[in-house]
Order: C-alpha cells, then structure tokens, then sequence
C-alpha cells in the first residue's frame, strides 16, 4: 500500500469554519460536507486507494472556481480538482484535510465554429460529449479515450488523454487550442484561443498534462475535425503475443499509419467476446485490431498492404469487416475492454507504460515471464501502434498479499518499459500511482526543476498536492 502523509491537524480542527465559508460562497446544494455523501469522492478510477476529503464543492462558473480558489488559497487548504473519476493512475484521489472540486456541473456547451473547426465548451463536458455535438454537421473530436462516455475533458487536459486512434489524429495536447483556467490564487486566466498557434512561451504546452497541478482547467477550446469518408476494420490473430508484436512493428515501419492499431492477448479476447459478441478468434494467443479510413479505393488498398504484411507473421486468420455494423461490433469489444475484464476478475490494476514498438516482442515475453513468476493473470490490451502499453493485472483486493504482489508486479512493468527506452506514462498520468517510480525515469536534478515549476505556479503546493512527484524530498510537504 502507497504510503499518504499526514493530514494537516490546524486544517482538520477548523473543518466546520472552511465548510461555512465554502457555503458563503455557493448554494446550498453545491457544497457536500455530510460523511455518507462524501464518500462517493473518496477514490477514482484506481479504486484500490481510498480517503474521505474534508469537503466537496460544486461550482457552476468559472467564476464560483475562482471565489473557491481565491477561499482555499487564503484558509491554507488543499485543493484536488476531479471531473469524472476515471483516473487510473489515482489523479483524483483526495486527502483528509482536501477540497474536492468537482465539476461535473459544468457541461454546457458554449461555442461551436464550423468555419474555424473549433468548439468551447466547460470542462465538465464528456468526450463523447463534444462529438456528439458536432456530428450532426459531419464533424467529431478525435481523442477517444476507452472511458469517454464518461470522461471529461477537463481531466482529459490534465492527464493529456489519448485512445485507440490517437495513432492518425494524436492525444489530446494535438486538438487543443486554448484552456480558460484558474490559478491556486483564484486569478482567471486565458491561454491560446481560436487559432492555431500563440505568440510567447507555450503554457498551453506546459499546463496540458500537468495533472491538475497548476492551475484548475474550467474552459477547453478544442479542434475540431471533417469526418472521414469512410473506414474499416480489420481483425488480425495470431499465435503468440510476441508474434503479433513484431508484426505490429512491421506494420509501423513500412511507414503505413493506420487510423488505430491495438492490441488484445487471449485473456482480453476471451473476456471481451463473452461480453460483446463480436465475433473475435477464441483460438489465437493475440489478436490486432486495425483500422484504416477513407474512400472505398483507399481503404482497399491499405488494407491489401496491412494484409500482406500480416501474412509474412504467419496469422491463424485475418478478417475485414464488410459493413458498418461489423466494424461497430469490433469497437464495442474493444470500448468494453476494461469493463469485460471486470467479470472475470475482482480487481485489477491497469498499466500505462510506453515502449518503443521495436521493443513489444521483448516486452511481451518479459510481462509473460513475471505472470508465472508473480502468480498473477495479465490481460493485454493496448495502444499498439503507438507503444502505449496497458496490462491489466488481475489481483484480490481483499487479500493484502494479493495487493501488494500486484503493486510490485505493476512497478517492474513499468521500470522495464524505462529500460526499453520508454517511460511511465502515455496517457494515464503519474497520480499515486507512478509517484514513487518517477526516480527511475528522472534523475534528482531533473525532479527538482519539474518541482520549480510546480512552485512558481503554486508557492505551497495546495494544488492536488502529494501527487507526481516521489514524497522523500517534498521540502514544501
């Protein structure tokens, strides 16, 4: 179990007093302060961490973020911004003596510009969401994370979130424009805008990624993209994992870049069949799933390529989806991979690790060999086109020899994929998660710089604070 420090026992004995001074500021029903409704707030995504926050807020406006920011910031209280909850590396994950700020309730939509391809909307927007208002005019968000249902794109900024076609259309920093954000102060601030670039250093750079960090995200300008002519997807199996490793590097170096290229190993197929009934391989080891878009004639020809390549690894089988509904099916096992999984084991920790795709057969074989070693099924499901690995760990919560087998497993991954010449993290974020694994990326010095930007933003690390970095060295904790 992840080690938490103490909470702040001045902060804790003027609980009362913080929650009456939250409620000057908001109605009623936008501050939650009452033990049984806070405990909904108490984990994300990761769900194997658990803490009740002092408070939860609920604010509206960018305007409310800021009274709240501006509240916390002279009161000395630390603040945790959470959009959905579906961090899986523990973002959102509050402390005892924390304010929550949720912000769920700001889902407008604020602007769409057909003619300029952007859209504004509040940070408390579902991926999903932005697509969905824009489709009908033949436009959609090109991020797609596997939770975007439910994700926002708020806490899409802060973990610079990506999904099966970031491949052709890249993560969320590449279809970001502007961020309306607040400062720890409570001082609103605008960076970059309706337009492709900003004159000045690039903090829209800096922030996107920061994991809640540096400033609370309130507003997105975001691009949006013309929808494809056409597209389909193809299922290839094969008859071990390394062999379908080294035919997605094969795909990658012929310089083809598919609209998505992922990854499911026999575990993930079986689970995910079960659930979708998408007619995956029940015999193959592994299976790709690829996906190229365009006119009939470009599709056809892509996917002859893919297939000859393919061929040359020797697959069990190889199959095109021949209509819309196939190709739906194939993404709906893919979508519900983590749910899928999700019935056959009770708990699972789910890796974000990135490799170069030269390294997947070695990584592959060596996540196999720690499986036996640990007693632990994996289920590989991932971002193969772009390296970005995801190994789903299938432990018992409830038994803390289990648990921490399945922490020590997740961190050898993780420190492999560094060896390979990876890094920690493709779209997940650090959080809890990968706090203490940052010294095997970064060196010391490294860290501190990273730790001065975080105090040039904010002086007493109040924001989303005992997250990133490794606690050993946190003068300011």
């Amino acid at each position: 179990m992840l080690p938490q420090p103490a909470a702040n026992a001045d902060i804790l004995a003027r609980r009362d007093d913080i929650v009456a001074g939250l409620r000057a500021l908001l109605p009623d029903d936008a501050v939650i302060a009452e033990p049984l409704r806070l405990k909904p707030y108490e984990t994300d995504g990761l769900a194997a961490y658990r803490q009740v926050p002092l408070a939860v807020v609920l604010p509206s406006t960018t305007e409310e973020v800021a009274a709240i920011m501006a509240f916390c910031h002279a009161e000395g209280v630390r603040v945790v911004p959470r959009g959905a909850g579906t961090s899986l590396s523990g973002g959102a994950l509050p402390m005892a003596d924390s304010v929550v700020v949720g912000l769920m309730r700001m889902n407008r939509i604020l602007d769409i510009d057909y003619a300029d391809r952007c859209a504004v909307v509040q940070a408390g927007v579902t991926n999903i969401g932005i697509t969905q208002a824009v489709a009908e005019q033949g436009f959609f968000y090109a991020p797609d994370p596997s939770s975007q249902l439910a994700c926002m794109i708020g806490g899409n900024v802060n973990m610079n979130s990506g999904g099966a076609h970031c491949l052709r259309y890249g993560v969320t920093a590449n279809n970001l424009l502007g961020l309306k954000v607040v400062t720890v102060e409570g001082e609103i601030l605008d960076i970059g805008g309706a337009h492709l670039d900003a004159a000045g250093y690039d903090w829209l750079g800096l922030l996107t990624g920061s994991e809640g960090q540096l400033a609370v995200v309130t507003e997105v300008t975001v691009r949006i993209l013309r929808g494809p002519e056409g597209a389909r997807a193809m299922l290839a199996a094969f008859r071990s994992n390394e062999v379908a490793g080294a035919c997605v590097d094969s795909i990658i170096a012929s310089g083809i870049i598919p609209v998505a290229l992922e990854f499911m190993d026999r575990p993930a197929i079986h689970a995910c069949e079960a659930f979708a009934k998408a007619g995956y391989p029940l015999d193959a080891e592994a299976m790709l799933i690829i996906e190229v878009e365009g006119s009939v004639a470009e599709q056809d020809f892509l996917l002859d390529q893919i297939k000859a390549i393919c061929a040359r690894h020797d697959p069990i089988s190889l199959k095109v989806s021949q209509s819309a509904e196939e190709s739906a099916a194939i993404w709906k096992g893919r979508k519900g991979a983590f749910g899928a999984v999700g019935r056959i084991s009770p708990d699972y920790m789910c890796m974000d690790g990135t490799i170069p795709t030269s390294q997947l057969p070695h990584v592959l074989r060596r996540i196999g060999e720690m499986s036996a070693s640990y007693g632990l099924q994996v289920a590989n499901i991932f971002h193969a086109g772009d390296g970005n690995l995801h190994p789903l760990i299938m432990f018992d919560a409830n038994d803390p020899a289990s648990f921490a087998k399945a922490e020590k497993f997740g961190a050898e991954i993780l420190t492999l994929c560094v060896e390979v010449g990876g890094c920690l993290t493709g779209e997940h974020g650090v959080g809890v998660e990968k706090r203490d694994l940052m010294h095997v990326q970064f060196s010391e010095v490294e860290l501190d710089q990273q730790r001065r930007v975080k105090s040039a933003f904010d002086p007493g690390w109040l924001l989303n604070a005992n997250k990133v970095f490794p606690l050993k060295g946190l003068a300011a904790e």
